[in-house]
């Protein structure tokens, strides 16, 4: 059998099961996306299998409990659906593999200090799917990576520990994901994917594939440009974010209201001002921009990319000198100081933490010598009543906009600190409002001379 013929009969005939829904698919990655992905998939029709590292983890899973908190839109009742069909089962055992004909890598992806892509778990999940992979499998990266990855680490692992050639025996693709938390079946849905293969013939293959459970867009690619749209989105939206936390700082420093400059802005058309925080949080963003730098490494000089991060990553010192502020104001330094941060999670109504501003604002508080009480209802280890933590406390700080904090109880804040101070580091509550009720506010963007 010639390379072509077998490469051709490989395809057609996954093409086949994927159509009549008999193709077996495999996940390695059970978090916020590969969790999802998977039961998608199992309640599309197909026979699906879970890879995830975490023991305790694929045991929730299998009794049908949801391992993700926060809010989460329909996942705990997808969850449940499929474990009881029998169409979704999780496991640690990669011998699992052996018979699917399509496997998907969903793992995580970080950089180091040095924002270097650390591909620890990525090499890992490629080396043990290697000594398990059938003739003819689909393998498709949905994780986010620099450009040049699948060429540079995926492929020559496979083959190397496989003995298999890509393209010829096994076939590679990206597409990467495009979710957040709070939306993830929703965004699995209704956003678009790049169906990067390494051949045109495989970008259709995967088409095919996806449209059992993706409603837009399914646009073909090679694998380079898979790569490279997922990060550049990514960085597109830190470079404006940055943007829109240095105008939050003009506006404050010149007394101005950043949130009624953005409206009157983006009346203009062709503008859209992002909102701005107290910093950029999560798994992608941080990150992505340097995944996408370091696939050009040494080629091409960058420098509105690591502005936008350096502006980014300053944004939670940035509220702790408006707190120190506000401090020095009414006598107390910031040594002396007893802080109630609201939110650790990166996002509103999530427990995802992962790169967390609040860490960073609270490690920089610590290292002042003040001492710091988290609240949050979506991370265990803050799981406090609201009262303790506010109790006594020299002022508050809001780094997450949860729905809780969006309808803080002022007067019972206003008896329960010591100093009725409140900094807003997203915007959450209304400034006229805590004015109304003998609270200082400060907030990001919000310029005090315009109080006067």
């Amino acid at each position: 059998m010639t390379v072509q013929i077998r490469k051709m009969n490989y395809l057609d005939a996954l093409d086949n099961k994927i159509f009549s829904k008999q193709a077996k698919i495999g996940v390695i990655g059970l978090g916020y996306v590969g969790l999802p992905v998977a039961c998608m998939f199992a309640k599309a029709g197909f026979d699906v299998t879970g890879l995830d590292i975490k023991q305790d983890r694929v045991e929730m899973i299998n009794a049908g409990i949801c391992p993700i908190e926060g809010i989460e839109p329909g996942l705990q009742e997808l969850i449940t659906e499929v474990t009881r069909s029998k169409r979704f089962r999780a496991s640690t055992e990669y011998q699992l593999l052996k018979e699917l004909d399509v496997v998907l890598i969903d793992v995580e992806t970080p950089t180091d200090h040095e924002n270097t892509p650390q591909y620890v778990a990525l090499r890992s999940a490629c080396t043990n799917l290697a000594r398990e992979m059938k003739d003819g499998a689909l393998i498709i990266v949905e994780s986010t990576i620099a450009p040049g990855t699948i060429s540079k680490v995926v492929r020559p692992i496979l083959e190397e520990v496989s003995g298999k050639r890509s393209s010829v025996d096994f076939f590679l693709g990206a597409c990467p994901e495009r979710v957040m938390p709070g939306k993830l079946l929703a965004n699995l849905k209704a956003m678009s994917r790049v169906c990067g293969g390494e051949t045109p013939q495989v970008s259709e293959t995967m088409k095919l594939l996806y449209r059992n459970i993706v409603e837009a867009d399914l646009d073909s690619a090679d694998i380079i440009t898979a790569e490279i749209t997922k990060t550049a989105e990514n960085t597109y939206r830190d470079v404006n974010i940055a943007f829109a936390n240095e105008l939050a700082m003009i506006c404050q420093a010149t007394g101005a209201d950043f949130l009624k400059v953005r409206e009157l802005v983006n009346k203009s058309p062709g503008r859209n001002v992002l909102i701005a925080g107290a910093g950029v949080g999560g798994h992608c963003i941080p990150k992505d921009p340097w995944l996408l730098a370091y696939g050009a490494k040494d080629k091409v000089q960058l420098h509105v990319i690591p502005a936008a991060r350096k502006v980014n990553d300053s944004m939670p010192v940035h509220i702790a000198g408006l707190l120190e502020s506000a401090l020095s104001k009414v006598g107390v330094s910031i040594a002396d100081a007893k802080i109630a941060v609201f939110g650790y999670a990166y996002l509103e109504e999530s427990d995802d933490t992962r790169n967390s501003p609040s860490e960073t604002l609270i490690k920089f508080l610590e290292s002042k010598g003040a001492a710091v009480k988290v609240h949050d209802p979506f991370v265990a280890d803050f799981k406090l009543p609201l009262e303790e933590v506010v109790k006594g406390s020299d002022a508050i700080v809001i780094m997450v906009s949860h729905q809780v904090y969006r309808n803080l109880d002022l007067k019972f804040l206003k008896t329960s600190l010591k100093h009725p101070i409140i900094i807003d580091g997203r915007r959450a509550v209304d400034p006229k409002q805590a004015k109304s009720e003998g609270l200082s506010y400060y907030g990001i963007g919000f310029g005090h001379e315009s109080e006067e």
